[in-house]
Parts: C-alpha cells; sequence; structure tokens
C-alpha cells in the first residue's frame, strides 16, 4: 500500500478562465494582507512601547485582514462553538497554510511554527509581524525555548500548536506528539492553564480532489495557492471549537496529548492515521 505522503495531488494545467480566475483574486489577495500587515507594523510601532510584549490592538487588525482573505478566495467557514475565555493555549490538527487564515479569522491567537518558516519569503514577514513563536529542532535550545512558552503564555497570549508536526492531505489527522505538551507542565503552570482542541475540516467543491485544501510533503507554496485560486467554485471549512480542558486534570503531558488528539479527531470526520 503506498504512502499518503508520496500520493501527489494531480494540480493539472491551469486554462484561460483558471488564470483570469487567479488574477481576479490574487490581486485584492495580496493588497489585502500586505496592506494589512503594513497597517499592523505602524499600529504595532505605536503599541510595543506602551504595552511591551502585550498585544490590545494589533491582533483584532490580524482577525480582520485573514476573514477579507477568505472571502476574497471564496472558501467559506462555518464555526462550531466558541473560543475559550480562560488563560491557555490551543491545539489543532495542520491540513494547509490556509489554517493560519482560517484559524486567525475565528480566533485571536499566537501560532507556534517551526524556525524555517521565518526564512520562507512572503509568509515568513507576515508570521513574524503577528507574533508567532518561532522553535528550533535543536536539543541544545530546548531550555530558552520553553523558557520562551512560558513568557508568552504568561503574558495571557493564547499560543496554537500543531501537534501532528507537520500539515496533511486534509483527510486525515495525524498522532500527536506530546513535546510540545510539556510547556504545560513546568513552574505550575498547569495549575492555571487551559488546553481548547480544535477541529478542522475542509471540503473541497463538487467534482475537485477531495485533497484540494490540502498541503503536504514537498509541495511548493505558490503553485498551490494559484491552483486553489483557479478553481471556479470554492469548497468550505469548518472549524469545531471543542470544551478546554484544565491541564492539571492529566497526570502527564501524553494522557494531556492523547485526550486532545481523540477530541481533534471525533470533530475531523477524516482518516485514521495510517497504520
Amino acid at each position: 500500500m503506498s504512502n499518503w505522503r508520496d500520493d501527489k495531488m494531480p494540480m493539472g494545467r491551469i486554462g484561460a478562465l483558471g488564470w483570469l480566475r487567479v488574477v481576479l483574486r490574487i490581486l485584492p489577495f495580496f493588497v489585502v494582507t500586505y496592506g494589512g500587515l503594513l497597517l499592523l507594523l505602524l499600529v504595532r510601532a505605536i503599541e510595543a512601547p506602551i504595552y511591551g510584549q502585550a498585544r490590545p490592538v494589533t491582533p483584532y487588525i490580524t482577525q480582520g485582514v485573514c476573514r477579507a482573505a477568505l472571502a476574497i478566495i471564496g472558501l467559506r467557514l462555518r464555526v462550531r462553538g466558541r473560543p475559550m475565555r480562560a488563560r491557555g493555549a490551543v491545539v489543532a490538527n495542520h491540513s494547509s497554510w490556509l489554517d493560519i487564515f482560517v484559524l486567525n479569522a475565528c480566533d485571536r491567537v499566537y501560532f507556534v511554527s517551526k524556525a524555517e518558516v521565518a526564512q520562507w519569503p512572503g509568509i515568513g514577514w507576515l508570521a513574524r509581524a503577528t507574533g508567532t513563536v518561532f522553535i528550533a529542532r535543536d536539543p541544545s535550545k530546548a531550555k530558552s525555548q520553553q523558557e520562551l512558552f512560558e513568557a508568552r503564555l504568561r503574558a495571557g497570549h493564547r499560543l496554537l500548536f500543531f501537534p501532528e508536526g507537520t500539515s496533511t492531505d486534509s483527510l486525515r489527522v495525524l498522532p500527536f506528539k506530546s513535546t510540545l505538551f510539556a510547556a504545560f507542565f513546568t513552574h505550575g503552570m498547569e495549575h492555571v492553564m487551559h488546553i481548547q482542541p480544535v477541529s478542522l475540516h475542509y471540503v473541497a467543491p463538487a467534482g475537485a480532489d477531495k485533497r484540494l485544501y490540502g498541503w503536504w510533503a514537498e509541495m511548493y507554496f505558490a503553485p498551490h495557492l494559484l491552483h486553489v485560486l483557479a478553481q471556479p467554485r470554492q469548497g468550505w471549512v469548518e472549524v469545531g471549537f471543542h470544551d478546554e480542558v484544565a491541564v492539571d486534570a492529566f497526570a502527564s503531558r501524553k494522557e494531556l496529548a492523547a485526550h486532545c488528539e481523540a477530541v481533534v479527531r471525533s470533530g475531523h470526520g477524516g482518516l485514521s492515521p495510517p497504520a
């Protein structure tokens, strides 16, 4: 049986009408996204000296930009449940670069991402400006990264983790890695923090590949973006906010990770992880 990671999604050739749709969508998409980035940087220049690490204004700009970007793409958004009010973090399954726009549109969060993303053209600028926490796969930096997590969480930032460690074809939820959950079990934080599991479920338009919105393996961002924008019709994404849980209700990070995985998987409705 072939590995799903090796099963490439055929994108096909974009025809004349497809390119017309790309042009009509991509211009306002970039104007809204990078115009919003410029506005955010200007406001942050005033916000940072006054409030320091706290961000009382700029997350609202990010949320507005992401809602507008989804409207331009044509991807419909359906939301079940609501973001928690308690202090803590969010964990979600990871299907696509679109997750960033979708989750920011629904809630004011700060993403935790691998360090390489900071260097990606376009996306890296957006990630840095919106307060993304970058982590390196370097054991020697584990302690400093742990301290960074704690500082951001204590500042009231709602960090959003993707515990699968990678994006998928959008049809499945991979096993959650418990490593990142360790940040919630240090220095008494487990007694004040809650974790909210969130499920993302993308549905492609009729006639399109079911994996249309998935972004996995060695897929490049630009071709995938163009392929999505060229679609004559768009599908939708359902975001399910599940009940939050107190961290200290679990004996270990592994138990908490297993619970969150089960809840996220129950709200996804996709395939089970490959054997």
